[in-house]
C-alpha cells in the first residue's frame, strides 16, 4: 500500500469507532468467530468457502498503545477484500446505521471548486431543508413558525451531520444517524416504531419527489394534506434558495438508505431539478404559503418603504400601492397596501417623513408577495396629531 492510500485509511480511522465497524460487518456477510470483550473481535467473511475465507481482527481496546495502527490495518484489509478505496469503505460503514442524503450541484467548474458564498448559501438552504422535513415528520399540523417540537431540535443538534464532499460536480453529503440500537416495539404493535431520523429522511424524500411532480403537473388535491406528501413552504423555499445561481444546470438529490433498517418506498432514484423545473418552484411555494397562511384580519404598523403610483386611475384621484415593513408574528414582512384618495396622501407624508403608518386589512400571500386586501382602514390619528392638521399635504416637506 502506497503512502497516499495509507494516509487515506488513517484519516477515516480517526472518524470511525470499532463498534461502527462491527455493525457494518454484522450486516454484510461477515460472521463473528471470536470475541475477547473490550480487547478484540475476529470476523470471517461468509461469501467464500470456509477454508479460504478471509478473516479480519478488529481491535476494541482504544487505550492500547498500538490501537491506531491495528485499526488502520483492519480497515485497509476490509477495503482490499471488498475492492473499495478508503472513501468508499467509509461510506459503506457509515451507511450501516445512518441514512445518507446527497445534494449535487451540476454546474461548470474549472478546478472542481465553487464560490465560497454559494457554498455558504447552499449549506444554509440544506439546513432549512432538513429542519422543514423534521418539523413535518414531528407534527404534520405544525405551522412551521415559532417554537419547533422538541424532537426536531434534538435531531438537528445530535443526529444530523455534514459528511465529506464527493467527486462529481460538487456534492454535499448529509448523514442522518439512526443511533446505536434499534427502536423498541410499541405496545400492541408487532413491528418496532420507526426511528425518528428515518421518519425525517423518508419525509424529505417524499417531499422532494412531490415537489418535482407538482412543478410538472399541479394537483389541487395536494393542498388538502400537504404534510402527507412531505410538503411545506419552507422545504420548497429552501430549494429555491440553493438553485439561485444562474450557472447551475441542475440540482440532483439522492439517498443511500441504512442497511440496518428496512428499505423505504421513496428516495430510490435520483431526483433531478433542471432549470425548467426550478422555474416552477415559486408557483408551488405560493400555493403552499396560501395553505399555511390563510387570509386573516391584521392591524399593521410600520414604515412605508416605497410607493408605486397607479396610473390607471383618473387624474383627479390619487392612488397607488404603499409597501410597508411591519412585524407579524415576530417576523418582518413587506406588505403591499393599495390606497386611494386621502389615505394615499397620508402614506406619501409618512414615507417622506419616515413616520409609522398604521393600516388594517385582510393579510394574504398572493402573486409572490404579502398583500392587504378587502376593506382597508388607515389610522391617521398619530399623523394628524403630529402635523397639527387634518390635511396630509400640510405636513409634507
Amino acid at each position: 500500500m502506497n503512502r497516499s492510500a495509507f494516509d487515506s485509511y488513517r484519516e477515516i480511522a480517526s472518524t470511525l469507532t470499532p463498534s461502527a465497524v462491527s455493525q457494518f460487518l454484522a450486516y454484510h456477510d461477515w460472521e463473528l468467530e471470536q470475541k475477547q470483550p473490550e480487547v478484540r473481535e475476529v470476523w470471517r467473511y461468509r461469501s467464500t468457502s470456509l477454508a479460504t475465507a478471509p478473516r479480519v481482527m478488529v481491535p476494541l481496546a482504544t487505550d492500547f498503545a498500538d490501537f491506531t495502527p491495528r485499526f488502520v490495518d483492519a480497515l485497509e484489509s476490509l477495503g482490499h477484500i471488498h475492492d473499495w478505496d478508503a472513501e468508499q469503505l467509509l461510506d459503506h460503514i457509515i451507511a450501516t446505521r445512518a441514512d445518507l442524503f446527497f445534494v449535487r450541484l451540476d454546474q461548470e467548474m474549472i478546478d472542481g471548486t465553487i464560490p465560497f458564498q454559494q457554498a455558504e448559501k447552499t449549506l444554509q438552504a440544506i439546513l432549512k431543508l432538513m429542519k422543514s422535513a423534521a418539523t413535518t415528520a414531528a407534527d404534520p399540523r405544525h405551522p412551521h413558525k415559532g417554537r419547533r417540537p422538541a424532537p426536531v431540535n434534538e435531531y438537528m443538534e445530535e443526529d444530523v451531520r455534514l459528511g465529506h464532499t464527493k467527486r462529481g460536480s460538487f456534492v454535499f453529503t448529509v448523514v442522518s444517524r439512526l443511533g446505536e440500537t434499534d427502536p423498541q416495539p410499541i405496545d400492541g404493535q408487532e413491528q418496532p416504531a420507526m426511528a425518528f431520523p428515518r421518519h425525517v429522511m423518508e419525509t424529505l424524500a417524499r417531499g422532494l419527489e412531490s415537489t418535482k411532480r407538482l412543478t410538472q403537473s399541479w394537483d389541487q388535491e395536494a393542498l388538502s394534506s400537504p404534510s402527507s406528501l412531505g410538503l411545506s413552504a419552507g422545504l420548497v423555499e429552501s430549494l429555491e434558495e440553493m438553485s439561485q445561481p444562474q450557472h447551475l444546470r441542475t440540482l440532483d438529490f439522492s439517498f443511500e438508505w441504512a442497511a440496518a433498517e428496512r428499505r423505504p418506498d421513496v428516495g430510490l432514484a435520483t431526483i433531478t431539478l433542471d432549470r425548467d423545473t426550478i422555474g416552477e418552484l415559486p408557483r408551488v411555494r405560493e400555493q403552499l404559503v396560501r395553505r399555511e397562511e390563510p387570509v386573516r384580519r391584521e392591524r399593521l404598523a410600520g414604515l412605508v418603504k416605497s410607493l408605486i403610483r397607479d396610473d390607471s386611475m383618473p387624474d383627479s384621484e390619487e392612488a397607488g400601492t404603499a409597501i410597508i415593513a411591519a412585524e407579524v408574528n415576530r417576523k418582518t414582512l413587506r406588505v403591499h397596501v393599495p390606497l386611494t384618495g386621502e389615505d394615499h396622501n397620508w402614506a406619501i407624508m409618512a414615507y417622506e417623513r419616515q413616520l409609522p403608518f398604521t393600516v388594517t386589512g385582510d393579510l394574504s400571500y398572493e402573486r409572490r408577495a404579502w398583500r392587504l386586501t378587502g376593506r382597508i382602514e388607515v389610522d391617521t390619528s398619530f399623523l394628524r396629531h403630529l402635523s397639527g392638521s387634518d390635511n396630509p399635504d400640510s405636513g409634507r416637506s
